[in-house]
């Protein structure tokens, strides 16, 4: 060796110094210089720098001027917009070896183009790696060229809109960008500071490989107030966000009213549990917690969960494991305030530190830091700031350790460790999460789905469910752009119905005085909590029953219910749920002349297509039925060793307003979606038409479905659609209803978060399409779109190697 400061490996693997990394950035620089480091913006396929736009300076990690980004106005979101339609038109109509061999192309490119992208990416502080994009590319150039083959009755949207936060990866944007490309839409990007540069870089090497002009824009801006005015244009089909959870709800209540489907990936703040069982290698587990709580730039803030049979080993080996780390770059040196704040809190609280050093003079720096022996309750865990931090928890049992992750609002991810597969199968049904690594942590592949649940997201990205987004069934209508309208969100749904005076209005002329009916919550018929009241009247006018008025605390103890009968419905087998759907389409048949009486009694239809309702709706169970064993999901093929399993999940309790057309058909359409998936519901029935669905509880009862899956309030539409709402527990909503009644829901459903499906009526229009919604077809497309919008899909990575 030459030198006495060289090393040995002996030293190297002693001390655990990281060795030193490559940061030229020499390529990257030299194609900002070609662009005079002002890019501009990438609108109908060439990079345009209008010259009377305000500017903002990006500067690099070292404070040196990166490059000045421009911020859109609102005429080039215009402009975008437009040749976007344009693009479109020219795009969809290839066909899909067309544009399959755009994608192979774009393949090629970026494996020429890879050094500059991954330097833009390390400048940007978005670290992407290159052949991670190149297999993202190669993963959807398949689907490009085979969608027609395996999705033949979809068709994509038009032009979707893709928006993402200032920490967001290339990869993340792209795992929107390519499906959206991939099945025919057109994307207008409205980047962040952290993906401005490689996107609008990726933008002209797809232009490079023969991207017609339009398909792709890509637009730059300060602020997500970009990402809203973007949603806003009207030739916007669809709107899509991956980033963090506050600019997501702003997007969500920003766009209430537009009338275009929004889906959020909110993974970027999302909090994850790393779980170390006693059963584990601790070796193994200890160096994979330090690589994925302490890289330079995290997926995600990780909480470390540890057997206490095994928490003195763990502890001392995290202190001889850290003892060579040096301070890590904070994101901005206001953090540093904050992270100091986390620590001393949780050292009040009892907490000991693990530093491998004392914290430097220097604002943009901090040592790794392991505070050991949090309470769950701590701030540091409940929210831990932006920094290296790594709270650590305790736990008995695995029972327990499972309840302690799950006890979170996010549900993006977990890392779990364990040599015995038992326990580690059991744990990835258990997390309530979308992804769940064994023995392994941050491994991505497109092939499989990369979804949150809870506060981390409503939409599933990857794999075959993340092509859904942008796709909608040839045979349903899209939905029509609408201007917001005036509602009073604090007042909305509080007025309630009015109840049932003496008096008025005079009964229908019936062989019998109308009958009272009863809700149906926790598997027992029960009155209303207001004790009031409300008309059911024929099509002529008068009183032919009387249904409860119910209200928030009915939908309380439906959703109590539902929430204690869920797990065991959920655990069932996928036999075990067809059959129970069986027993209720037997038990449907039985009463097939009184659900007709009623709906003819209700709606005023002839008794023939009363009877023709009920028996689609006896078919229609029968289906549903049938199918609960075919989507069970299965072992995917990834291009590293190892074994991954991706299979549809339950979104869990859900809410379900229905429409006022075949109001037993459409009951049963979206009840028997559900239930087949492994959900429970809270159904509140029309409130025009609601006797089909109160004689229907009959059937409920003599069936097989447990008590509490199904409950069924009747009430006002709005008053009840406000309740479900603001429940926490729900984590779904479907709703059939008014345009003011769809906005409050995406306006509202954002804080919590809930997975939404909103069909706008149209007034005067209650026999019409309901949402463009043709009950009696059975479409297989359509059955699908039900049952995807019914499932979450989880993905479990098993390493062999």
């Amino acid at each position: 060796m030459a030198g006495s400061t060289n090393k040995t490996v002996h030293d190297i693997f002693q001390s655990m110094e990281y060795g030193p990394a490559s940061s030229s950035t020499a390529t990257a620089q030299s194609w900002l210089e070609s662009h005079s480091r002002s890019l501009g913006l990438f609108l109908d396929g060439t990079f345009v720098c209008p010259s009377d736009r305000q500017t903002s300076t990006v500067n690099d990690a070292s404070g040196q001027r990166l490059w000045t980004a421009v911020c859109a106005a609102e005429e080039d979101v215009s402009l975008a917009a437009s040749s976007s339609v344009g693009g479109f038109k020219v795009w969809s109509e290839l066909s899909c070896h067309q544009r399959a061999r755009v994608f192979h192309r774009f393949v090629s490119s970026l494996q020429r183009h890879g050094q500059c992208l991954t330097e833009l990416c390390e400048l940007a502080q978005a670290p992407s790696s290159v052949s991670a994009l190149v297999r993202l590319a190669q993963y959807y150039s398949g689907w490009a060229q085979l969608k027609d083959a395996l999705v033949p009755d979809w068709t994509p949207r038009g032009v979707v809109a893709v928006a993402v936060s200032d920490d967001c990866s290339l990869y993340a944007l792209l795992l929107k960008v390519l499906p959206a490309l991939a099945v025919g839409n057109t994307v207008i990007v409205a980047a962040g500071s952290g993906t401005a540069l490689p996107a609008l870089l990726t933008a002209s090497i797809l232009r490079e490989a023969g991207l017609p002009v339009g398909v792709l824009n890509v637009l730059t801006g300060k602020d997500l107030s970009l990402g809203v005015r973007v949603a806003r244009d009207p030739n916007v089909s669809c709107v899509t966000y991956t980033g963090n959870k506050q600019d997501g709800e702003i997007l969500s209540r920003e766009t209430a009213g537009l009338g275009v489907p929004l889906s959020l990936s909110l993974s970027t703040s999302a909090i994850c549990p790393f779980i170390i069982f006693d059963s584990a290698d601790i070796d193994s587990a200890v160096d994979g917690v330090i690589e994925a709580a302490f890289r330079k730039k995290k997926d995600w803030q990780w909480i470390l969960c540890v057997q206490e049979s095994v928490w003195d080993g763990v502890v001392a080996r995290l202190k001889v494991r850290m003892a060579g780390m040096k301070c890590l770059p904070l994101l901005a040196e206001s953090d540093r305030p904050i992270v100091d704040a986390a620590v001393q809190e949780a050292q009040q609280q009892g907490a000991t530190v693990i530093q491998p050093c004392p914290p430097p003079s220097s604002l943009s720096l901090y040592p790794p830091t392991v505070l050991w022996g949090v309470a769950p309750s701590c701030p540091c865990v409940v929210s831990p700031p932006a920094g290296p931090l790594l709270p650590t928890l305790s736990f008995r049992t695995a029972a327990e350790g499972i309840t302690i992750a799950n006890h979170s609002p996010h549900g993006q991810a977990a890392s779990i460790w364990t040599e015995d597969l038992t326990l580690s199968l059991e744990c990835a049904k258990s997390l309530s999460v979308g992804t769940v690594w064994v023995n392994s942590h941050s491994v991505f592949d497109p092939s499989l789905c990369l979804s949150g649940t809870k506060e981390s997201g409503n939409c599933a990205n990857g794999g075959p469910a993340g092509l859904f987004q942008f796709l909608r069934p040839a045979l349903s209508p899209s939905l029509s752009r609408s201007s917001p309208v005036p509602v009073n969100y604090a007042k909305f749904g509080t007025n309630g119905t009015q109840p049932t005076l003496p008096g008025a209005p005079e009964p229908a002329d019936l062989a019998h005085d109308p009958r009272s009916y009863l809700h149906f919550v926790g598997g027992r018929p029960c009155k209303a909590d207001s004790g009031r009241s409300v008309a059911v009247l024929a099509p002529g006018g008068g009183v032919i029953a009387y249904c409860p008025d119910g209200g928030r605390k009915d939908v309380r103890n439906a959703v109590e219910a539902a929430a204690k009968s869920q797990p065991g419905w959920k655990k069932r087998s996928a036999v075990s749920r067809a059959q129970s759907l069986y027993s209720l389409a037997e038990s449907l048949e039985l009463k097939r002349r009184d659900l007709a009486l009623s709906l003819q009694a209700q709606t005023g239809i002839l008794l023939e297509a009363a009877e023709m309702e009920v028996d689609l709706s006896i078919s229609r169970l029968c289906d549903w039925a049938a199918h609960c064993d075919k989507e069970g999901g299965g072992v995917q093929s990834l291009p590293q060793s190892g074994s991954a399993l991706s299979f549809p999940e339950p979104m869990g309790v859900m809410g379900v307003v229905l429409p006022d057309r075949s109001p037993l058909l459409s009951l049963v359409s979206l009840l028997g979606a559900a239930l087949a998936a492994g959900n429970a519901v809270v159904m509140i029935p029309s409130e025009k038409y609601p006797l089909p669905a109160l004689e229907f509880i009959q059937v409920l009862q003599s069936s097989a479905i447990p008590e509490g899956v199904v409950s069924i309030i009747t009430g006002g539409r709005d008053q009840l659609t406000r309740a479900l709402a603001n429940h926490s527990v729900i984590q779904a909503i479907w709703y059939w209803g008014s345009k003011e009644g769809c906005q409050y829901l995406q306006y509202t459903c954002c804080s919590p978060l809930k997975s939404l499906w909103l069909h706008p009526e149209e007034v005067g229009d209650e026999r019409g399409k309901d949402g463009g919604q043709d009950w009696a077809c059975s479409h297989p497309s359509l059955m699908e779109e039900m049952w995807r919008q019914a499932t979450h899909w989880k993905s479990v990575w098993i390493p062999t190697a």
